[in-house]
């Protein structure tokens, strides 16, 4: 019987194990249901859900749900509201360090939080020393340039500075950079199996930004982040978020090294074109519905289409089975084990995607 770890390497190996690797990530409300369903305090979440892959995160990702309170300010200097909804509660952004800014001077005395912070790296250690040896260890380090830059600054005058204010979106990009750049390179010293970054730059019609403002400032910052990690540790493994439709950047982001793209969001792009598109030359991983299927669908369609990913985009290897993003607090304990039960059983193939150039 193959480990997490073999299933996970075979997949990326654009091989056929016995099923696709699983992996999936929760809200906090999401984690209150499993906890009180099945306990072990002690342990991962996604390792008492049977998870092949474990996460574990360092920087502004980490801000989502920082503290309870109604308004906090995180180590990078966004402000945050927690906003309670129907099912739960979810974080925005509402203020930043950065957002009154109009010579500079704050943008020249701004500091990121010092990502050689032996501390910061705890979990990623512990999670590698704790499961290292069965499953597959993802250090992730998300909201890495875009994102958190705007998160600080705004995002109208981030994407006004872009345009018009060149030496300061290229300052503030320079000196956000780095956060990623170091923590990834601790990560990997750490032990991880996968540095995992990303950006939301696309909505779920297409980018968000053009695709020569995405070159101008992204493609060469990622490049040199993925050449370090590369020069660091030659088989790392690298992967990259973008919820929406970012299919304009893929080949961009192949040719710098990218070996991995989550989420697959299946509203915003088509999973199995990105399968016949790409499916030879990366991993794709995600790609179960989280905005309908998940939290609406029935017991018996998410069994079927949690299967049907697994048979289609994971003929061939080069695929991760996971929601498309954390799941959700309006998905029920009934659908979370429906998910599971269909996810960690054995797979038969089908090869009817398997192209990819």
């Amino acid at each position: 019987m193959l480990t997490s770890r073999e299933r996970t390497f075979m997949a990326l190996r654009h091989e056929a194990p016995d099923r696709p690797p699983v992996s999936a990530t929760f809200t906090p409300e999401a984690v209150a249901v499993l906890r009180a369903e099945y306990g072990q305090e002690g342990e991962d979440l996604a390792y008492v859900m049977g998870n092949d892959l474990i996460k574990t995160t360092v920087g502004i990702e980490n801000s989502f749900y920082l503290y309870d309170t109604e308004e906090y300010t995180c180590p990078f200097g966004a402000r945050w509201r927690n906003v309670r909804n129907e099912t739960g509660h979810y974080t925005e952004t509402i203020g930043g360090v950065l957002y009154d800014d109009p010579d500079g001077e704050r943008l020249r005395a701004y500091e990121i939080p010092d990502p050689d912070d032996g501390a910061l790296y705890e979990s990623v250690r512990g999670a590698v020393e704790r499961y290292g040896r069965e499953k597959f260890i993802v250090g992730s380090c998300q909201c890495s340039i875009f994102e958190a830059s705007w998160y600080v600054r705004g995002l109208e005058q981030m994407l006004m500075d872009m345009a018009a204010e060149e030496d300061y979106a290229n300052e503030l990009f320079d000196k956000m950079m780095r956060f990623p750049l170091r923590a990834g390179l601790n990560m990997i010293d750490a032990g991880v199996d996968m540095v995992w970054l990303g950006d939301d730059i696309a909505t779920q019609r297409g980018m968000m930004i053009s695709m020569d403002m995405w070159r101008k400032y992204f493609k060469g910052r990622y490049a040199l982040i993925f050449s370090e990690f590369r020069r660091r540790k030659p088989d790392i493994v690298i992967a990259y978020h973008s919820c929406g439709n970012c299919e304009n950047i893929v080949d961009d982001m192949i040719e710098i090294g990218l070996d991995v793209l989550n989420p697959i969001q299946p509203l915003a792009i088509d999973p199995y074109m990105a399968k016949r598109r790409w499916g030879k030359r990366i991993t794709l991983f995600g790609a179960i519905d989280v905005q309908w299927l998940m939290p609406h669908g029935s017991a018996e369609e998410i069994i079927s289409g949690v299967r049907e990913c697994k048979q289609l985009l994971g003929a061939g290897g080069g695929y991760i089975l996971s929601p498309a993003h954390h799941i959700q607090s309006d998905t029920s304990l009934e659908n979370i084990k429906a998910f599971y039960a269909e996810a960690l059983a054995p797979t038969e193939y089908d090869s009817r995607y398997i192209r990819g150039s």
